[in-house]
């Protein structure tokens, strides 16, 4: 069976992992939490990143941070993961889901100022499959209307929009290390900060509401709970995991896009014939290759490709039910316009296996029985 995904090792994450215990510092923020968190600061360019126990906990930092109100109102697509909608309803507020671009399953920029209120607070752009929401827009509709933009960049680390790291042009960026993501920690997320001013308030947040972040630094003699917060760190063994792939991050995301290329070039054909549609990454959007997806005609034919790839010995997935539809959205959320393109380009799509150190004939023969299915 070729599995859909297989999360990512590196050698040296053994070694790393090692050396925490060794320096009895297995707890948060210790040696290889502060190197990730300067990895990343690095790459994406922003003012701080902190690293959290997931991204779903960076998100609901982030919603602190905005202080997001109970009947406050936050706009997102409908076409994403509970976590984006999830740390908006712990604080009381209202999702407002907006129908999505059927080219990139990204949040339809052209209908987010229609579904502005005097009670929106926030815009939650979803990055989806690592390609970049359209964020100039997006921008100036938060300055205009005065509005945090909180990144859900989850599927977006070593992805860009126009030069900028995806997670480092909003107010807030968050970041996923789940095991199913490009790089991993088991469990584990970021989250970055774009103005030095919210840091402080970050840090005594993410550690349990006190100013022990200062303390640890020398700046204070003693820390106490300064404000509410909760336990947001993770373990300095899982940031050594994930500190051994970032030191190759460039190698990772290379063998990825080359596995993304191979599977468009093959199944092209297929996209000319009409039979099946593929990813489209707009221009100025360079990607990490986070999926390789397709589209079939419609959900039953969908359901079919599903189960014909299985029987043979190919494990490829659907991704996620609109959040609208669930019980918990229509209670929670509501959709503003029409459901143009959510439902329905989300029951087409299907997923390839897609991971680091998939092999090049493993690509080979998935599409070989794609294209099985379609003569």
């Amino acid at each position: 069976m070729i599995n859909f995904n297989v999360p990512p090792y590196v050698d040296k994450a053994m070694e790393y992992i090692q050396e925490c215990v060794r320096n009895q510092k297995i707890c948060g923020d210790g040696a290889f939490t502060r190197k990730c968190n300067e990895w990343i600061e690095k790459k994406t360019g922003t003012a701080k990143c902190l690293l959290t126990t997931s991204c779903t906990h960076a998100t609901e930092l982030a919603a602190l941070l905005c202080g997001v109100e109970p009947q406050d109102e936050v706009i997102m697509p409908s076409y994403t993961f509970v976590s984006t909608a999830n740390a908006f309803v712990l604080r009381g507020a209202v999702p407002v889901f907006v129908d999505i671009r059927p080219d990139t399953m990204n949040l339809d920029e052209k209908l987010i100022e229609a579904a502005i209120t005097e009670k929106t607070r926030a815009i939650v752009p979803v990055h989806y499959a690592g390609v970049a929401c359209e964020m100039d827009t997006i921008m100036a509709l938060a300055a205009k209307y005065g509005l945090k933009v909180i990144e859900d960049a989850a599927q977006g680390v070593m992805s860009s929009y126009k030069g900028r790291a995806l997670g480092a042009i909003g107010d807030f960026g968050c970041f996923s290390f789940h095991e199913t993501k490009n790089y991993s920690m088991g469990e584990g997320g970021a989250l970055l900060i774009q103005a030095p001013k919210d840091v402080e308030a970050a840090e005594i947040m993410r550690e349990k509401g006190t100013n022990r972040s200062m303390y640890y630094r020398g700046q204070i003699d003693k820390y106490t709970w300064i404000n509410y917060g909760s336990s947001y760190l993770p373990s300095d063994t899982n940031a050594a995991y994930l500190y051994a792939q970032l030191e190759i991050a460039e190698k990772m995301n290379d063998a990825r896009l080359a596995l993304w290329e191979r599977y468009y070039r093959n199944l092209a054909p297929l996209a000319e014939a009409g039979k099946i549609e593929l990813p489209v990454v707009p221009e100025g959007c360079v990607h990490n290759a986070h999926m390789f997806y397709i589209k079939a005609a419609d959900l039953e034919e969908r359901t079919e490709l599903l189960a014909y790839l299985k029987q043979k010995e190919i494990l490829s997935v659907f991704h996620y039910i609109p959040l609208h539809t669930a019980p918990a959205g229509v209670k929670f959320g509501r959709f503003h316009g029409e459901d143009r393109y959510t439902t329905k380009e989300s029951e087409r799509l299907a997923r390839l296996p897609m991971y680091y150190g998939l092999t090049v004939e493993q690509v080979d023969y998935i599409c070989d029985m794609v294209k099985g299915f379609y003569v």
